[in-house]
């Protein structure tokens, strides 16, 4: 027979052992993926729970989800995909908003000209291409077109428009030279490659539609507790600082009707 405290601590050692060994997949908006990595070091000391994470943009990581993709938590570029999902009945507890992404005008070092609030900067002759995220599937993509048509610029800089997939693809666009101009997320143009590139201008939030950072976690989820413990875990101070130090407004940052 063995004693009864060995038993006990025997069963603690598994218990601690299966929580450390677990896993959750991600399906993140690639405006993250900076502050990710650093949430995902953040969360895995606190609980243990490993992040597998893939980035791309946040329409196609619908689509793949509708079909049933298996992802244990979707973290939107803003929660119009998740709340569809929501209402499909493919989430479980609903939606989770936990910060706002900003969207910025970039413009290439070489070009010699300022990035302004008001965009005026994209009819100038010496920007020939806009790298932007295609606005069909990625939220960054729409509120681009939206801020271009609030200043009046859009039909000067259509002609330009280079789209990638994803918003990450917009901004190799403009690292690699590209395109002189791209309109991206704040949590990318702060990345030391396109700082060093070229220069941003946040521009006006009041001309976009709010990019909501929006999480869910999924119905088909074998791992919801875990799932839900991240999704909480994301609204922490610990966590709302790291967003705050990398390109996103935290919740005490923008106002309780956009949550």
């Amino acid at each position: 027979m063995f004693p009864r405290k060995l038993i006990l601590l025997t069963l603690t050692l598994a218990l601690i052992g299966s929580a450390s060994a677990q896993e959750l997949k991600i399906a993140a908006a690639s405006d993250l993926t900076m502050a990710l990595e650093k949430v995902a070091v953040a969360f895995k000391k606190q609980s243990g729970i490993q992040l597998k994470v893939s980035y791309g943009s946040s329409g196609h990581f619908f689509s793949d989800i509708k079909n049933g993709a298996p992802f244990d938590v979707f973290l939107s570029a803003d929660r119009d995909y998740p709340d569809t999902l929501d209402g499909l009945g493919k989430t479980d507890r609903g939606t989770t908003i936990y910060a706002q992404g900003m969207l910025v005008m970039w413009i290439a070092a070489r070009t010699g000209l300022d990035p302004v609030p008001n965009l005026s900067t994209l009819t100038s002759s010496r920007i020939s291409k806009i790298a932007i995220a295609n606005p069909s599937h990625a939220p960054y993509g729409r509120a681009a077109i939206a801020a271009m048509s609030h200043f009046s610029v859009y039909d000067q800089a259509k002609p330009k428009l280079v789209t990638g997939e994803s918003v990450a693809q917009a901004a190799q666009f403009a690292e690699s030279g590209n395109a002189e101009a791209a309109m991206i997320p704040l949590a990318l143009a702060m990345a030391e490659n396109l700082k060093k590139a070229g220069r941003y201008a946040i521009v006006p939030s009041d001309s976009y539609p709010p990019l909501l950072q929006a999480a869910v976690v999924l119905r088909s989820s074998e791992n919801k507790q875990a799932a839900h413990r991240f999704v909480e875990f994301l609204r922490s101070a610990v966590a709302q600082k790291i967003f705050t130090e990398n390109g996103f407004q935290g919740l005490n940052n923008f106002q309780s009707s956009n949550k």
